[in-house]
């Protein structure tokens, strides 16, 4: 006797409902993303458009080169030519600058963060933080004055030390904050097993702890250099002519004919170059580092 099995009808899947919705709503993001990123870009695209200007061209609303107005590269010229001396000395300046708070700032901020994750002190962990935080809060104006008066006494007025120490002070609660958020996600089991191998507490630190934060001291050198690089106000009060950084020349940019915008972009467009390069470097780096700490498992 033949029988006969009986299968369901297969059905096709209902179709989605309201798909154009998605569609529009990809649509409204990628715009969105767009205008975002004009909105971030315009301003170095308006410095470099206006670094090939004159400054009777750079006066007229003008954007197209060789179809608006004719390119030239004697702002360029002036500030990296022979004639370019006085840039070319604050850049040095801003350099040593920079690398010497951040050397300083991530040495003295690795240790104290390595101390704060894994130890305990008598005025107590949470306020010593604080303390270094604070020194972020507190409005950088309110200590010119106390600055003035103190580096007057040490003679370290318009001098490339003094300018280290006073950026070392106001960079390092970044190395702080980002060291000891990684040391404090370190496994205590590596420590104590090298510490039952006979190693010391700073062997510890040296041979165990600091090869596994490279990526928290590639972040943290970064966000110190780039601000200390950046610094303008205790620059403009503690330097006169030898320890001049770039950023107290982009500020000093005017004639008494007004503002020269084809020197202001061109050193805009400069001081701007070197933090660029160095963060695409240790892109990867910084990504990893900032985010020590953030996921507790």
């Amino acid at each position: 006797m033949a029988t006969y099995s009986q299968t369901a009808p297969q059905t096709a899947p209902p179709p989605e409902p309201f798909p154009w919705r998605e569609r529009l709503g990809q649509i409204v993001m990628w715009l969105l993303i767009a205008l975002v990123a004009l909105y971030i870009l315009y301003p170095f695209a308006w410095a470099l458009v206006t670094s090939f200007k004159t400054q009777r061209d750079a006066l007229q609303p003008t954007f197209i080169p060789f179809v608006q107005f004719e390119p030239t590269l004697e702002n360029w010229e002036a500030e990296l030519g022979i004639g370019g001396r006085e840039a070319l000395s604050a850049l040095g300046n801003s350099a040593l600058i920079s690398v010497g708070a951040m050397v300083m700032a991530i040495l003295l901020g690795t240790i104290t963060g390595y101390g704060l994750a894994l130890f305990k002190f008598r005025f107590g962990n949470r306020n010593l933080v604080s303390w270094f935080l604070s020194q972020r809060f507190l409005p950088p104006v309110a200590t010119i004055i106390p600055f003035l008066l103190l580096f007057q006494h040490l003679r370290l007025i318009d001098t490339i030390g003094g300018m280290i120490i006073i950026n070392t002070t106001f960079v390092m609660p970044f190395a702080v904050l980002i060291m000891r958020d990684f040391f404090a996600d370190f496994p205590i089991e590596l420590k104590e097993a090298a510490l039952v191998d006979g190693a010391t507490e700073w062997q510890v630190f040296w041979r165990v702890a600091l090869p596994l934060a490279v990526p928290a001291l590639a972040a943290a050198a970064v966000i110190c250099f780039a601000f200390a690089w950046n610094e303008y106000l205790f620059a403009s009060r503690l330097t006169a002519r030898d320890a001049r950084p770039y950023t107290f020349l982009i500020a000093s940019t005017g004639t008494v004919r007004g503002i020269h915008f084809g020197f202001v972009s061109t050193r805009m467009l400069i001081a701007v170059t070197l933090p660029v390069i160095l963060s695409l470097f240790v892109q990867r780096y910084i990504v990893r580092g900032l985010t020590l700490g953030a996921v507790k498992g």
